[in-house]
């Protein structure tokens, strides 16, 4: 399993009329998330797509359980369970100063062949960088 964390300020742009973080801000967390995730392990998405290969996101749920507010020092803790294939699936929960567990979410992405548009199997510069932490 594969996890890591990032931190993210919420700006007063990302909330609502009430002081909340608007709720379509939280995929635009989730993304930040996924990117440096990535990123830990020597990995960026324009390395996927010189190599040829897309990574879409098919599927995106959110539970929402406090509100996040302006100006909260927030820390995403992203989770890969299982070794990617195809699809790789992200696991996300948001957290505030206190640790308090604001949101959880969960993004699945899929490998697309840039040329073909079709499914593959997810590149193995990935698989590779993933493989340790999944190796017991």
């Amino acid at each position: 399993m594969f996890v890591s964390e990032c931190q993210i300020r919420v700006r007063y742009a990302e909330t609502d009329q009430m002081g909340y973080v608007y709720y379509g801000n939280y995929a635009t967390y989730f993304e930040v998330a996924r990117v440096e995730a990535l990123r830990q392990v020597g990995l960026t998405y324009k390395m996927f797509e010189d190599s040829g290969t897309m990574m879409p996101v098919v599927h995106l749920n959110c539970k929402y359980k406090k509100p996040a507010k302006y100006d909260d020092l927030l820390t995403i803790k992203t989770t890969i369970r299982e070794m990617p294939s195809t699809r790789i699936f992200f696991y996300h929960e948001v957290y505030n100063e206190a640790n308090v567990l604001l949101h959880e979410g969960e993004t699945t992405l899929v490998c697309i062949d840039m040329k073909s548009g079709r499914p593959v199997l997810c590149p193995e510069i990935l698989a590779s960088q993933l493989r340790p932490f999944f190796n017991s």
